[in-house]
């Protein structure tokens, strides 16, 4: 017998995601961009970043969500 792995819906996982505490704070969120291809795909993430009114950064794997509106300002 062999196993699969099922993924997660994808409306629930963007549920999931955006109900977190930080996310109610105004703060940060990130995932592995290995996993939001895998689960959902960037173009979604994407639409649902922008619907929010949020920024998202990508970096060394990783997507950074900033769930607020304010400015980001990249300091060397």
């Amino acid at each position: 017998m062999i196993l699969t792995r099922i993924a997660p819906d994808a409306d629930r996982w963007i549920v999931q995601l955006f109900s977190a505490r930080a996310v109610a704070e105004g703060g940060i969120i990130r995932r592995s961009a290995a996993d939001v291809d895998r689960l959902i795909g960037r173009d979604r993430l994407l639409h649902e970043v922008r619907r929010r009114g949020y920024r998202l950064v990508e970096n060394a794997g990783q997507f950074v969500i900033f769930c607020n509106r304010d400015p980001i300002r990249l300091l060397h």
